[in-house]
């Protein structure tokens, strides 16, 4: 027997943490994977949020290769709307999101932590980030909260169980 939501602590950190990515796939990765120019400050408040972000901490998101827009694409029109059925079958303890989740947190965990990171910190140099702290502070709760929801999803029926 499933669990309710209000005994599941972990899903409602989820399901609040996931409602906002869902958000943020809109805001910031549509606008490059469309080739939104936010190289420059703009009354725009979603492009002037991305060249705040990106000018000092992240040069590859600034400046997209093709590679790094269909990543940004993957976010904006595959992950996204992922997310919204993510967050119903969290907060309605839907045992079959089980499988979604795992190849979802393994994608993101492969292509953010692996590739992007990678990039950013080994890469060449026009692609490294000059603000590691702010880079981080941005783009780590998207590798660390998949984990945490691989974790999650470990073992069957995990709504059953409170983590």
């Amino acid at each position: 027997m499933n669990l309710p939501l209000r005994r599941r602590g972990v899903d409602i950190f989820f399901v609040v943490v996931f409602s906002a990515f869902t958000v943020t796939s809109i805001i910031s990765d549509l606008l490059p994977t469309v080739g939104v120019d936010f190289t420059h400050p703009s009354a725009n408040f979603f492009v002037n949020s991305n060249y705040w972000y990106a000018h000092d901490a992240d040069p590859l998101f600034m400046h997209p290769p093709s590679w790094m827009r269909i990543v940004t694409g993957l976010s904006a029109f595959v992950y996204m709307p992922f997310y919204v059925v993510l967050v119903y079958a969290l907060a309605t303890a839907r045992n079959w999101i089980q499988l979604p989740a795992v190849i979802y947190a393994t994608m993101i965990v492969t292509l953010t932590g692996v590739v992007v990171f990678g990039v950013e910190f080994w890469g060449e140099q026009a692609t490294r980030t000059q603000n590691p702290a702010k880079f981080l502070a941005f783009n780590l709760p998207y590798v660390l909260v998949p984990l945490l929801l691989l974790i999650r999803m470990r073992k069957p029926l995990p709504f059953t169980r409170r983590f």
